[in-house]
């Protein structure tokens, strides 16, 4: 039974997600365990929930290897976790071609394309911290504002009519800690 697996890294994602479960299902996916989870977690349940549904001779089908780990060592692992349980991996967005880990030449070719993606994210987080750095120094970046700080005076307002910290966090959109912050009793 081939077995899908569809992951967006945000919720905002819905397309995304539509577009994999629409794909795995036309690869002939009898089910399809979708979520939408940072792939950096290790608490994935549906994609713990594909896997321990998996039999021997199963195949679990994923659009792309990034939706399932991410970093080559990841793949790797989910990979041999899958052989060890006599199942296989398929995935199906490999610039045309279909890579399937039953067969050992794809997965060569699946490690080794894993290994380009991992080094072109970290190249990708190099620039990326280089530019802030570089705004930084031009006084052009100033980080994300704090959002519970500009609402100090909500709070100590708040606070000082009585009303309780944890009403306060829920008027004002801000967790409970922001408050005691705001108040000045975690400083």
């Amino acid at each position: 039974m081939k077995i899908g697996y569809a992951r967006t890294s945000t919720t905002d994602q819905i397309a995304g997600l539509h577009g994999q479960d629409r794909d795995l299902r036309a690869a002939g996916c009898e089910r399809v365990y979708a979520e939408q989870v940072s792939g950096s977690r290790t608490d994935r349940p549906q994609l713990l929930a594909a896997v321990d549904a998996m039999r021997a001779g199963d195949v679990l089908v994923v659009t792309k290897p990034d939706r399932l780990a991410r970093s080559t060592a990841d793949l790797l692992r989910q990979v041999e976790n899958l052989r060890e349980k006599g199942c296989g991996l398929i995935v199906l967005s490999m610039n045309g071609t279909m890579l399937d880990t039953t067969n050992p030449t794809s997965k060569l070719m699946l490690t080794m394309l894993a290994a380009v993606a991992e080094f072109e994210r970290d190249i990708m987080k190099e620039r990326q911290a280089e530019g802030i750095a570089k705004a930084q120094a031009e006084g052009r970046y100033k980080g994300r504002k704090p959002s519970a700080r500009s609402q100090t005076d909500d709070v100590r307002s708040l606070a000082a009519q009585g009303v309780k910290p944890s009403e306060i966090a829920r008027r004002l959109g801000i967790g409970r800690t922001s408050v005691y912050r705001c108040l000045g009793v975690m400083d």
